[in-house]
């Protein structure tokens, strides 16, 4: 578990040691520069990469296009395998939500394109 004071036995861990242990970056300096840049936020407001974070905070990571939130189920101070990292978080369902549909249409936007480009390379005008 994180570490905690001698007066709050509520633990406690870095918030860019977490978004590391939960993979939601592949190396702590990476976390860091998100952190920094602003595309984390702990409970709506914007921390830094020191911020203690416990069981129970709102995470907001934002990697454009998609916007996850989640909630801090658990803190591991070693970065294990994507099951064990999976079970440090619980994503809510708008942002799962929001995200699937954003996904979809990329992936619509990204077959209209191939449809364009394959006409443009058989010479059908539309």
């Amino acid at each position: 578990m994180g570490t905690g004071s001698k007066t709050n036995l509520t633990p406690l861990m870095r918030l860019d040691k977490w978004l590391w242990a939960a993979r939601f970056f592949r190396t702590r300096r990476l976390a860091v520069e998100a952190i920094e840049g602003g595309r984390v936020s702990v409970n709506d407001e914007r921390p830094k990469a020191a911020k203690e974070v416990r069981i129970g905070d709102a995470v907001a990571i934002r990697r454009p296009p998609f916007e996850q939130r989640v909630v801090v189920k658990g803190l591991e101070e070693r970065r294990g395998p994507a099951s064990a990292a999976a079970a440090m978080y619980e994503e809510t369902e708008e942002s799962r939500a929001r995200r699937t549909t954003i996904a979809a249409e990329m992936k619509a936007d990204e077959l209209v394109a191939d449809q364009e480009a394959q006409r443009r390379y058989l010479g059908v005008e539309t």
